[in-house]
């Protein structure tokens, strides 16, 4: 047990060192954030902010695991890295146990960025629940994550992948609340809004950052996302492969 952890705490470290060797990737995860926060929160009246932050922040969430999880194992497989792996002395758990903690470090870091630089930048004030914000956020990036290894194994090719993944995630981000109040929408987006995930988990965050409404009290919400997260884990298992899809 003691190796495997050792392992994976390598793999971890490994996937964090080629992440700040991508710039590309250290921009969309760390400065993009930034720019989302000034743009949105510099073009919302002072008096809306509160609304926007909690849903810049659980985009992020959806942004660093959701999409990056759905193209990264997607380009592994297609290249064969997964398959070279699983030729290796390397337990499975290991392995994606550090793929795993990469995302959710950067999701994390990501919600933090948010949270800081909108009581920085807009003089918001800090969490009234840091309990609740934590458990959200962390529910969060495991469901998305699940479900983008899910997702992954329906892109056919890692050229489609940016594709496949935004034809999701564009709709979600609007229909989910992320720019605006979900209770002001029409109806029947109200309706979809309350399937998906990310409009639980902005509630939450929103709970933890704005209203100050207790974890208890947001006990559905928390349970939706954590339902979404099991979903997404039944066909990551099932569906899983290591093996580049055939054309």
């Amino acid at each position: 047990m003691s190796e495997a952890v050792a392992l994976g705490w390598r793999q971890f470290r490994l996937e964090r060192k080629q992440f700040w060797r991508n710039p590309t990737a250290a921009f969309f995860g760390f400065m993009l954030p930034i720019v989302f926060l000034l743009i949105i929160g510099s073009l919302t009246p002072a008096s809306d902010r509160d609304i926007v932050i909690p849903g810049i922040a659980g985009m992020n969430v959806m942004a660093s695991t959701f999409n990056a999880i759905a193209m990264n194992m997607t380009f592994r497989r297609e290249q064969g890295l997964l398959k070279r792996m699983r030729g290796t002395p390397m337990p499975t758990g290991a392995y994606l146990g550090g793929i795993f903690g990469n995302v959710a470090l950067n999701g994390s870091l990501q919600v933090a960025i948010v949270v800081f630089g909108g009581a920085a930048i807009f003089g918001l004030p800090m969490p009234y629940h840091w309990d609740e914000l934590i458990i959200f956020t962390i529910v969060g990036i495991f469901s998305f994550t699940a479900l983008g290894i899910a997702f992954s194994h329906v892109i056919p090719n890692f050229d489609a992948a940016p594709a496949y993944t935004n034809i999701v995630f564009l709709p979600v981000i609007f229909i989910s609340g992320v720019f605006y109040d979900v209770d002001n929408a029409p109806a029947f987006l109200q309706d979809i809004a309350r399937v998906l995930p990310l409009t639980h988990i902005i509630d939450g965050l929103s709970a933890a950052l704005v209203t100050g409404t207790s974890l208890a009290d947001n006990a559905g919400n928390l349970a939706v996302v954590a339902a979404w997260g099991a979903f997404g884990t039944i066909f990551a298992v099932r569906g899983f492969s290591w093996d580049a899809k055939r054309d």
